[in-house]
């Protein structure tokens, strides 16, 4: 079994018997590859079964060099599912990676912005622009939604069901979820629909996408992200924030104002009620208040 081989079947793997997401399948992918790209360089001809942890440990000291923890962690998880692949399909009687430990890293809190730094990058949208009623429908549905950033250029014009106030969400894995949406998501989107987008002459591939670029395809990744940058400059705020900032400021005032954690986690479309409760560590003034509040003896 070559390396080529061997990443296509995991790929394989981790797409179909797994169900993870494509964007997943990816980065574990890219990790393979990393490793692949420092063998060539090295001129070290093994193959994935005859890999030894010597080998895989020069990789990673190399790969420290120039990543920081949280990216190592990531590429010595990754391998070791590999490797595990490969032990499941009968190509190993053992794992390389097994005495390999990741760094510590701790439990980076997510970054949040205040309702008035939303509303103030909202409002540094240009609508005089042809792709104004676009950004501000997209940054809407961010906060407004908590979507993760596949999630919105995903988002179908079949998926929305405003009558009901909801829309329906195909997240990782594929799994569907249905989540509320606000009148106010909803008139920014339908401003957008019957204004900006009916302007757009809308590729066949692209007929029931909800936000489109100016040529008429789906939006990528990329130009979210270049979006959500742009507007922070032009806003002048002063923090470093992606899409997902607006997923977890999200989460964060619906914590802050009440809501219950399951609820959220349905909201999130988290597997787990663990990757929901990093939220529980941003802000800890409004739990006291619930005790001081509620509490037969917070009194005493």
């Amino acid at each position: 079994m070559n390396w080529q081989q061997a990443q296509k079947d995991f790929e394989h793997f981790l797409l179909i018997e797994r169900g993870l997401a494509k964007n997943s399948v990816q980065n574990y992918s890219l990790d393979i590859s990393k490793l692949i790209n420092h063998l060539s360089t090295n001129e070290i001809r093994v193959s994935p079964t005859k890999i030894t942890g010597e080998i895989l440990q020069h990789f990673i000291y190399e790969v420290a060099k120039i990543l920081n923890a949280r990216s190592q962690s990531r590429i010595i998880s990754g391998l070791k599912s590999f490797f595990n692949y490969l032990i499941f399909e009968g190509y190993r009687d053992d794992n390389p990676m097994e005495l390999i430990e990741s760094p510590k890293t701790g439990r980076k809190l997510p970054d949040t912005l205040s309702l008035n730094e939303i509303d103030d990058l909202i409002a540094a949208v240009d609508l005089s622009t042809n792709e104004g009623e676009r950004n501000r429908a997209i940054i809407e549905t961010l906060y407004g939604c908590g979507l993760r950033v596949s999630e919105v250029i995903d988002l179908n014009i079949s998926d929305l069901y405003f009558q009901e106030g909801f829309i329906k969400i195909t997240g990782k894995g594929d799994k569907e979820r249905f989540v509320p949406i606000g009148e106010i998501t909803q008139n920014y989107i339908t401003q957008y629909l019957e204004n900006s987008r009916n302007r757009v002459s809308v590729k066949k591939l692209a007929s029931d996408v909800v936000f489109l670029n100016r040529r008429g395809n789906k939006l990528t990744r990329a130009m979210i992200f270049t979006i959500v940058k742009n507007l922070a400059l032009t806003a002048n705020l002063n923090k470093n924030i992606s899409p997902h900032t607006f997923r977890h400021s999200f989460a964060t005032h619906l914590l802050e104002n009440g809501a219950d954690l399951r609820a959220i986690q349905q909201m999130l479309g988290h597997e787990s009620i663990t990757t929901t409760e990093i939220y529980m560590h941003v802000d800890k003034s409004h739990l006291r208040e619930v005790i001081k509040d509620f509490h037969p003896r917070s009194n005493y």
